[in-house]
């Protein structure tokens, strides 16, 4: 059977080459024309060809056509150009969990999807995993951790499924040096993967945060809750109960554990829950909860850790649910989400020459973010809020109407900054501070001897080199 991989700006590179290295006779259709020349020479290496869809007029037999979830085609329009083939579609997702079929059987393995909160659940399970070594795949980059130590295999890399097999290649030369010596084949006892539009399936334990908005995607053929259902590829499934109840109700699988904020028919919930802007005390119940090695388990579990509004213990809840899952005791789960302190440069909390700054940083900042967390504050009068960010950075772009509306019913001190900021004063009936540069808010907060909470719409590494 010959494999025709579409779309080489997602990984179909990195997919193509691992096939054609099994021996496999693979073509490739570059959809959106971004090839680099040095992939170019690397597909030449393996003998991968690139084709147009008509030359598909071409070919007989049988056909593995490899896409991305988001392809703005549809199965039939691809067979459009030759329905004489016997043709068989995976997606890239489905791709990598062949790929890596032999992998990782004797370690834990987690998939995190959603649509808010995976960076911020990948790096609580990190360090509730810590003595395991853990590989990460995260928006922040593809990193190993040694005995505590974290070391970076690669910053800029995307979290498209192709990246996971990059990851593990990354760690396996990391152990192998070029030097020589005893062949390792990890240095790592776990490992933890973010995925944006679905998983693999190759974590025993697959975490969807919540679908807090279903967006189109593939040229609005389909949904992010269409593309999250890969999640269910995995042996047990930790999800958001809302999330499960309004778009996987049909779904048939063994073993699901949903969490839940209120919702006390869910297996984990929240019985009390005391916030703080440094440390929230969260009591959780938790009901039958599916594990890998086929138990149900139940109990009761107090946590402390760094979650200054509902949107951030809702995260902590998919975190104990999937930690649960996979077997990690309650000590552990307890010390590690002691020791988690939120994200430099996402959801984080630091006090500069006296002034408390809040930080809500990430690609996906919608109107409801935006309002969770500006509730964290409980009204307090101290805080300067600043509201921004840029285009351009995810399939979900932010509603500035709706975001316009919520600011002009709030009596706070606000500035706007940014792309995103300017745009929003244009759509608000009241006069609203704006400044171009959202480096300017910190110098103005300092000023006026104000707490800041800056809430900016952007890619982490951009405000990371501030």
């Amino acid at each position: 059977m010959d494999i025709l991989v579409i779309d080489l700006t997602h990984g179909g590179v990195k997919i193509a080459v691992s096939l054609a290295k099994k021996g496999e006779k693979v073509f490739c259709y570059d959809i959106y024309n971004t090839l680099k020349d040095i992939d170019r020479r690397m597909l030449d290496v393996y003998d991968v060809k690139l084709i147009q869809l008509e030359d598909l007029a071409d070919f007989k037999g049988n056909l593995k056509v490899i896409y991305p979830i988001h392809l703005p085609l549809t199965e039939k329009e691809i067979e459009s150009y030759n329905p004489d083939i016997n043709y068989t579609f995976i997606t890239h997702h489905e791709a990598i969990a062949e790929i890596l079929k032999d992998w990782g059987k004797d370690i834990k393995k987690i998939e995190v999807t959603g649509v808010k909160g995976k960076t911020s659940c990948v790096f609580m399970l990190k360090d509730i995993l810590i003595d395991d070594n853990p590989l990460v795949l995260s928006s922040l980059g593809a990193l190993i951790y040694d005995d505590e130590k974290e070391i970076v295999l690669k910053k800029n890399i995307s979290i498209t499924p192709a990246n996971i097999k990059e990851s593990v290649d990354l760690a396996y030369k990391l152990a192998n040096p070029i030097c020589g010596g005893e062949v390792k084949e990890r240095i790592y006892d776990c490992a933890i993967f973010e995925s944006s539009l679905g998983v693999s399936g190759l974590g025993d334990v697959g975490l969807l945060t919540n679908i807090v908005e279903d967006y189109q995607i593939a040229g609005k053929k389909s949904s992010a809750s269409a593309a999250k259902a890969q999640v269910f590829r995995c042996p047990v499934v930790c999800i958001e109960k809302e999330s499960l109840d309004k778009y996987y109700s049909d779904i048939d699988h063994d073993k699901i554990n949903s969490f839940s904020l209120d919702d006390k028919s869910a297996n984990i919930y929240v019985t009390d829950v005391n916030y703080s802007l440094d440390e929230t005390l969260i009591d959780i119940k938790y009901n039958n909860v599916n594990t890998i090695n086929d138990e149900l388990i139940s109990g009761n579990i107090t946590v402390k850790t760094f979650a200054p509004g509902s949107h951030h213990v809702l995260n902590v809840l998919g975190v104990v649910g999937t930690t649960l899952s996979i077997n990690v005791n309650e000590d552990k789960i307890i010390n590690g989400l002691r020791n988690y302190r939120g994200i430099p440069g996402r959801t984080n909390k630091s006090v500069v020459n006296g002034i408390t700054i809040i930080e809500e940083i990430n690609p996906g900042i919608n109107t409801k973010a935006i309002e969770a967390s500006i509730s964290m504050l409980n009204d307090d009068s101290t805080y300067l809020i600043s509201i921004g960010g840029d285009y351009g950075i995810t399939c979900e772009e932010i509603d500035e109407a709706s975001v316009a509306k919520l600011i002009e019913k709030l009596d706070k001190e606000i500035v706007l900054c940014g792309e995103v900021g300017k745009n929003i004063r244009n759509k608000i009936n009241k006069d609203i501070e704006f400044i171009e540069d959202y480096r300017k808010v910190y110098g103005i907060a300092g000023e006026r001897k104000m707490n800041l909470l800056f809430i900016y719409r952007s890619d982490y590494r951009k405000l990371n080199k501030r």
